[in-house]
């Protein structure tokens, strides 16, 4: 087959359309013809190193598709099926060996290419707001990077909960998009970007920053919390934040500070199927729109990064087989 391949660590030149050997499957594993697959920020941190990754190797954890083949064990699936899934390696691919544990059945109603974008980024916005910080009624909360695929999702389920959503975002473009899902205010970045969310809450500060921009807005992050306010920082878009002294934790007001991560939020295949059945139930049903920005063909995967890293796209970004 023909897939993206990474033979050296880089910029999104690394990222060549090559043959490769077909996947084999073993026992517990599902072969899966892909219909879409999803693009995220960290499979650029992988591409550059920022996350160590032996090379070669085919980048990409998340997708969606129909099972080809199931291994031996498998007891959930057979062929047919249509599954998606965001930790499966090696998804730039026409055809990708999934684990069983990993996979989730998607309903009838959901669209390949919303399919493939739903779960890596709909799964982080569910946990952020139903296990990181989970805002009442009433309450403020900022949202970095309000018109990018985690953004939008948070900002919808914030909003649908009687929450007020706050966001940062760097266009016109962006801010139409990011009230249309459900955005009160809408923010540019800036030096003074504390300043003015104090000054929307009255000089309180937010119940909680959700911030996957990392070191560009950190700072701002933390002063613009309220007293036991809740910092969750899940990406680092901008770089990784440095080291800082926790004192200002103290000062700032007894703030709370998390490093999370997908994997540490879908332990066991009873979180997973919770998590991406609620998301894949309210898609279907028409309470979570999931914006797809922009779709590539698998052979111009390197575009996709360079436009995605470019601050070019909005939603999510697709690849297609």
């Amino acid at each position: 087959m023909r897939a993206i391949q990474v033979s050296e660590h880089g910029g999104p030149e690394v990222l060549t359309y090559a043959e490769v050997a077909d996947p084999q499957i073993g026992p517990g594993q599902l072969l899966v013809d892909t219909d879409a697959i999803g693009v995220n920020f960290i499979d650029t941190y992988i591409r550059t190193g920022t996350y160590k990754q032996p090379v070669p190797y085919i980048p990409g954890a998340e997708g969606t598709g129909v099972v080809a083949e199931v291994g031996a064990e498998v007891t959930d699936f057979r062929p047919g099926d249509r599954v998606a899934w965001a930790n499966a390696p090696g998804s730039y691919a026409p055809l990708v060996a999934v684990d069983e544990a990993v996979a989730v059945a998607v309903p009838d109603e959901v669209d390949p290419p919303i399919a493939a974008s739903a779960l890596l980024q709909g799964m982080t916005a569910h946990y952020l707001i139903e296990s990181i910080y989970r805002p009442e009624p009433g309450e403020t909360v900022l949202v970095h990077a309000g018109a990018g695929g985690v953004g939008l999702l948070l900002t919808q389920m914030a909003a649908a909960r009687g929450v007020r959503v706050i966001t940062t975002v760097s266009s016109d473009e962006k801010e139409t998009l990011s009230r249309a899902a459900g955005a009160e205010e809408v923010l540019r970045y800036g030096d003074d970007l504390a300043e003015r969310v104090r000054a929307l809450t009255d000089g309180v500060g937010v119940a909680a920053v959700y911030d996957g921009v990392g070191a560009a807005t950190f700072d701002a992050s933390l002063a613009s919390l309220r007293i036991r306010g809740m910092l969750a920082l899940f990406g680092a878009a901008s770089g990784p934040v440095p080291s800082f002294d926790l004192q200002r934790l103290n000062s700032g007001g007894s703030l709370f500070v998390t490093r999370p991560t997908l994997a540490h939020y879908t332990r066991d295949r009873a979180e997973l199927l919770w998590r991406a059945g609620e998301v894949l139930e309210a898609i279907a049903e028409g309470a979570l729109a999931i914006r797809v920005g922009a779709t590539y063909p698998l052979a111009d995967a390197a575009q996709a990064h360079r436009d995605l890293e470019g601050r070019k796209t909005t939603g999510s970004i697709v690849l297609l087989p």
